[in-house]
């Protein structure tokens, strides 16, 4: 399923608090990097989980190389990565994360197999979406002026 309601994806984003981020890039100009700054700044601990750039810093946090390496619980893996790759993401995370809320794959990535494993163990999946487009629109942040409503004020 790729419908969701703004009253699941409102709730889901309400109720997270901390997101592994498998996949994420050192690379600013990366979606996955400025999600992860955005999501960090809007109050959500983010784990970046890249093997390649275990050890270094991204945003303040440590990055990890493996869901293993992460200490504690997380409510959401952010997944970005190619969707042949979501199903051994979710094998590790159902297997790490007794207590897992969401799997949420970005805008891209789906897997209907491995969602429906997922969700068979009681954990919400969102396929082909992006936390914080959604994030921006369910909560207020997306700007309608100018040229994103193709009205252009005399102002400027």
């Amino acid at each position: 399923m790729t419908n969701y309601s703004d009253a699941v994806l409102r709730e889901i984003l309400s109720r997270t608090k901390r997101i592994a981020m498998v996949g994420v890039s050192l690379n600013p100009v990366r979606p996955s990097n400025f999600v992860a700054r955005y999501l960090g700044l809007k109050g959500f601990h983010v784990i970046p989980v890249n093997p390649v750039a275990a050890g270094e810093t991204l945003y303040g946090q440590t990055v990890v190389g493996a869901l293993a390496d992460i200490d504690g619980p997380v409510d959401m893996i952010d997944i970005f990565r190619r969707s042949e790759a979501v199903p051994e993401i979710v094998d590790e995370a159902l297997s790490l994360f007794a207590d897992l809320d969401t799997i949420w794959m970005q805008i891209g990535v789906e897997h209907a197999q491995a969602a429906a494993k997922a969700e068979s163990r009681g954990v919400t999946v969102i396929q082909n979406r992006c936390p914080k487009i959604e994030y921006q629109r369910l909560f207020g942040e997306l700007r309608m002026g100018g040229f994103a409503t193709g009205v252009i004020s005399s102002k400027l």
